[in-house]
């Protein structure tokens, strides 16, 4: 039996609906601008190639919880996005088999200091800053893929305090999720317990303390998610 000089760190995890049972996270992919209006309304070109950052595991947190408003930032976005979540590893995955290894999805919230992104880009550094702080990935519920299937459709909407601020389709996806799943395993070894967020649509937006983020996948669920006072 191994020893470890401290206490061994809890696993995160993600709920699993209908289930008392909990999906271990190993990692944690996000792709970037991959719905077209969304990589318009930040002056980028929508035919680009996906891109892929990666959020710590221990930075997802469930649905109905409050999170203290995050540090060094005075400008906090929410980015709805469907997440899909490997159950199957993986490596070089073909497009036509990409989905045997999605176990199933949920909806997420990709939660950016936005500020913190723009001085990054500026000074063309990397954004771990900016999208893996704590609590920054927000995820409800997973709908295991043999009970769901895969959605290719389906509206995708978030807003905050009960107004509308995203909303779109799954179907206008630049890369569908396949292709996320084969061209992210070409770069790593997908492995069990990955999750992928698969991309946020347009009319990202900042959030305050005290107010509330709801957001849903048709056929997915929903999500809700306060943000509280800074620590």
């Amino acid at each position: 039996m191994t020893a470890f000089v401290l206490p061994v760190p809890p696993t995160p995890s993600v709920a699993v609906s209908g289930s008392a049972e909990r999906f271990a996270v190993r990692r944690i992919f996000c792709v970037g601008r991959n719905y077209a209006a969304h990589a318009r309304e930040f002056g980028n070109d929508e035919r680009d190639p996906p891109f892929f950052f990666t959020k710590p595991a221990d930075a997802v947190v469930d649905s109905g919880v409050t999170i203290p408003y995050p540090p060094l930032t005075a400008n906090l976005h929410h980015e709805i996005e469907l997440v899909a979540a490997i159950g199957r590893p993986g490596f070089r995955i073909p497009r036509e088999r990409a989905l045997d290894h999605v176990w199933g999805y949920g909806v997420g919230v990709d939660l950016t200091r936005r500020d913190l992104q723009d001085e990054a880009k500026k000074a063309a550094r990397p954004w771990d800053w900016s999208k893996a702080f704590d609590r920054s990935a927000p995820c409800g519920p997973l709908v295991p893929a043999q009970k769901g299937g895969h959605p290719r459709k389906g509206r995708i909407w978030l807003a905050v305090d009960g107004k509308v601020r995203q909303d779109a389709d799954l179907a206008e996806l630049i890369w569908p999720i396949a292709d996320v799943v084969s061209i992210c395993s070409e770069a790593m070894e997908l492995e069990a317990g990955d999750l992928i967020f698969t991309g946020t649509p347009a009319g990202v937006g900042v959030v305050k303390p005290g107010e509330t983020m709801t957001g849903g996948v048709d056929g997915i669920g929903t999500i809700e998610v306060t943000i509280g006072q800074p620590k």
